[in-house]
């Protein structure tokens, strides 16, 4: 279909929660195309549906060669702990160390309306409740100690 374009900080849909998807229709299999079309890029792990300016719940994602997507995800197990450098499509240029769980199960649906369940460690962790936290209205700097917040927000301020 296409490649979208991407909503940056301060764009107010960001930090808008996500309505979730009660049908399936030709409107929302075209999303889950341009999901798609615009996850498959070097880099880019996780894409979620505010994050091309439309309120839903689904996201896209591009983890070690595998691309997908999920309806209406939502988080239902996490354990351990992992800490590393986070970045963000929407918060360009900037990167963080973060702190999140290790491991995360998401469950939701496909375009059929069957039950899918991603889950896993390390950055697939990590992509799992980045884009959640995105479905929710928060981005990752939503999560960093007080004076790495203020010092992003900062340097965001800066560039624009």
């Amino acid at each position: 279909m296409a490649i979208r374009t991407i909503r940056v900080i301060p764009d107010p849909i960001l930090r808008t929660p996500c309505d979730e998807i009660t049908t399936i229709t030709p409107a929302i299999e075209a999303l889950v195309q341009d999901l798609l079309d615009t996850v498959d890029d070097p880099g880019r792990a996780g894409l979620s549906a505010n994050q091309i300016g439309v309120g839903l719940r689904a996201f896209s994602y591009n983890i070690d060669g595998k691309i997908g997507y999920i309806l209406n995800p939502r988080i239902v197990e996490t354990s351990g702990e992992q800490y590393g450098d986070e970045g963000c499509l929407s918060v360009p240029g900037l990167w963080y160390g973060t702190k999140r769980a290790d491991y995360a199960r998401v469950t939701g649906i496909d375009l059929a309306g069957k039950p899918v369940v991603l889950e896993g460690k390390g950055l697939m962790g990590r992509m799992l409740q980045h884009e959640c936290d995105h479905l929710d209205g928060h981005v990752y700097l939503d999560r960093l100690e007080k004076d790495q917040r203020r010092e992003a927000m900062r340097m965001l301020r800066s560039a624009q």
